[in-house]
């Protein structure tokens, strides 16, 4: 079984989150640590893991186009990836079709998104992939969770939404709030797709990033909203869940990548990371 590994940088996290309470302040230490340049989970490209989804598995994901009238290709569909930092993965779905937003709760982080568009942007592996008209790249300073009104997203549905870093940056007490936001921006036919980390640690040793093995998600998803059972050491209480709620999300795919972020594998050089592909239930 893995082992998990404390770091420096794990501990200074700890430290930095340890009075952390609710969305708006927790957003507020993350723009504290991208002010500071302090960035230990950005990798410099994309999770290998969403290149080869993207790459090779196109038949669980929505077409990053739909059809007009005439039955051509025209209206672009959309994706998000909140909490994108730099923007490697909103680059990586703009090149794959979709019209991308990132959305960060801090201005700084997309300061750092836009010089990364602006060097990078078509370019190697952000290059428009063969069969795909390049989408537009668009940046979202606000919170995730803000619901006001029709929030900062303007009330947009999303045909794919992208989780690899983000729940395990939030508190579990967030969780439902997570997903219940995951799934109101869902399109009707649209994915979600999550790159599962850290599924190997210990949820006692807290975070960010918090613990994150698969029934994590399965459980929330399922339950989008609901305030589901831990124990005291961060273990969810499985025998105490109640039945799947009727808007809850279906997992449709879920399997090992061949390849993920060097993070993702134990010692012994084995992928510990997931991959999860969620839909509406039809």
């Amino acid at each position: 079984m893995p082992v998990d590994r404390p770091t420096d940088a794990r501990a200074r996290l700890l430290s930095h989150f340890n009075s952390a309470k609710g969305s708006t302040e927790h957003g507020t230490k993350w723009d504290e640590l991208w002010t500071e340049g302090f960035l230990p989970w950005d990798k410099g490209f994309p999770n290998p893991a969403l290149v080869d989804l993207l790459s090779q598995r196109q038949d669980i994901l929505p077409t990053s186009t739909s059809p007009n009238a005439n039955g051509q290709a025209s209206k672009k569909k959309k994706a998000l990836v909140p909490g994108c930092g730099k923007g490697y993965d909103v680059l990586l779905l703009s090149a794959f079709g979709y019209d991308a937003y990132g959305l960060e709760i801090s201005s700084k982080a997309l300061e750092e998104a836009r010089k990364v568009e602006a060097e990078m942007n078509g370019k190697d592996i952000y290059t428009a992939r063969e069969g795909f008209e390049k989408g537009e790249v668009h940046w979202i300073v606000g919170d995730f969770f803000e619901e006001g009104g029709e929030g900062i997203l303007g009330g947009e549905k999303f045909d794919l939404i992208y989780d690899y870093t983000f729940l395990c940056a939030l508190p579990p007490v967030m969780r439902p709030a997570w997903s219940k936001r995951f799934v109101d921006l869902l399109a009707p036919e649209g994915r979600v797709v999550c790159v599962e980390f850290p599924t190997y640690k210990p949820p006692s040793t807290g975070g960010p990033p918090w613990a994150l093995p698969p029934k994590v998600y399965l459980a929330h998803l399922m339950r989008p909203g609901v305030e589901l059972p831990y124990a005291e050491d961060g273990e969810l209480l499985e025998m105490k869940l109640e039945e799947p709620s009727k808007n809850g999300l279906k997992r449709i795919a879920h399997f090992q990548p061949e390849r993920t972020h060097q993070i993702g594998y134990d010692a012994e050089g084995k992928v510990t990371d997931w991959v999860s592909v969620w839909a509406h239930p039809s």
